[in-house]
């Protein structure tokens, strides 16, 4: 088979399976609908799942990947422009078992050096700005076609009776039944913005019931991975960015503070005094090991790398302790470990450093400015609750 189309063939694949993936996982976020049961007795394929239920997570695959390929596209037909050899996007679909979003994103392979300073800077920001641009734009439709407020009731009939003013009795142990989840999306800055000043506050939904809003959903999705890519960090795109307008030293010490904060927040509140000591007497020892491994992206001695860890463990540790309320969000202690562990803090020199022209600066920091307001510190919140109603 000619090499060219067994490449079509697998990008093509790639992406029809994360297709089905993000379908099937839209389905269960927005609607509720699984084609897996999870009972006592193991997990299996659920006999009621239809078509039509399948076809209930398309508003929200459809909306998440668009944006995504035209993040990765972003980055692809910029390259050509500069007769970088790249491959096409490589869709990464993810199970949808339990609570996932279908893919774990998608990327493309640079295949020949990359030389000067400008185009690193404009492969990188394009498709972040790409993603971001779609992303608005999803938004917007999303935020100015909210259904009416008893959309809901669809989904949560148990609501019903409580009328409009639901969220004043059920999110609650009270009300929710033992072993349900009760998933709280966060808040940035953009979507603030959306939610103030765009959206009609009659049948703005609860932060509780956004999942329930495929366009909304799937539009701040895509703002949380569009500040991640945009952390100023290592060959992120955001630290191609940061390279681009500090260059090679103020970045390798900006990319090191700030990812240094970033694991500082992601752990904070992990390991709690409160617990038992025969916990802490092993969490303590692996938790300060992890650290120790997230670190060596920083590219200091072992003596130094170790003295770091603990430092920040003994410092979250010592936070939890006197302010015992304040947590992080640990679920960004992965994305700090695949950071530090394998993408690296530091951004390599290029072959032809030159000074960005006036837009390029412009636009670089509007790309920083867009990571501000798109981080959102806590993105998706999962309660159980665990005791019955009295």
């Amino acid at each position: 088979m000619n090499q060219s189309v067994k490449s079509y063939l697998i990008h093509s694949s790639l992406f029809l399976v994360t297709l089905v993936t993000t379908t099937l996982a839209g389905a269960e976020w927005t609607s509720g609908k699984s084609l897996l049961a999870f009972t006592e007795q193991g997990v299996f394929f659920n006999d009621h799942y239809t078509l039509s239920d399948f076809y209930s997570g398309l508003p929200y695959s459809l909306c998440f990947l668009l944006i995504l390929t035209a993040h990765e596209f972003g980055h692809y037909f910029t390259a050509l422009y500069y007769r970088v050899k790249t491959t096409l996007p490589y869709y990464i679909p993810l199970p949808p078992i339990g609570l996932m979003f279908g893919t774990l994103g998608a990327l493309i392979r640079i295949k020949s050096p990359i030389r000067s300073t400008q185009q690193n800077f404009d492969i990188g920001i394009a498709g972040p700005l790409a993603g971001f641009a779609v992303a608005v734009g999803f938004l917007i439709y999303g935020f100015t076609h909210l259904p009416p407020p008893e959309y809901i009731f669809q989904f949560h009939p148990e609501y019903e009776k409580f009328g409009l003013d639901y969220a004043n009795y059920v999110y609650s142990n009270e009300f929710m039944p033992p072993g349900s989840v009760d998933v709280i999306i966060g808040k940035n800055l953009f979507f603030l913005f959306f939610e103030n000043f765009v959206a009609d506050p009659s049948r703005m939904p609860n932060m509780h019931e956004i999942i329930h809003y495929p366009f909304l959903f799937a539009g701040f999705l895509s703002l949380v991975f569009t500040s991640i890519n945009l952390l100023p960090v290592g060959q992120l795109d955001g630290g191609h960015v940061l390279y681009g307008l500090v260059g090679f030293k103020p970045h390798k010490l900006i990319a090191s503070a700030i990812f240094l904060a970033f694991l500082f927040y992601a752990g904070l509140g992990y390991i709690r005094p409160t617990e038992p000591n025969d916990k802490l007497i092993y969490e303590i020892p692996l938790f300060v090991g992890f650290l120790f491994l997230a670190l060596r992206g920083l590219k200091l001695s072992l003596r130094d790398n170790l003295l770091i860890a603990l430092f920040i463990f003994t410092l979250q540790y010592g936070v939890a302790y006197l302010f015992p309320s304040i947590q992080g969000y640990p679920g960004w202690l992965f994305f700090s470990f695949i950071i530090g562990r394998f993408i690296g803090i530091e951004h390599p020199p290029s072959e032809i450093e030159e000074p960005l022209t006036q837009s390029r600066i412009i636009l670089g920091w509007i790309a920083l400015a867009i990571f501000a307001i798109c981080f959102t510190p806590d993105p998706i919140i999962l309660i159980e609750h665990a005791t019955a109603a009295p």
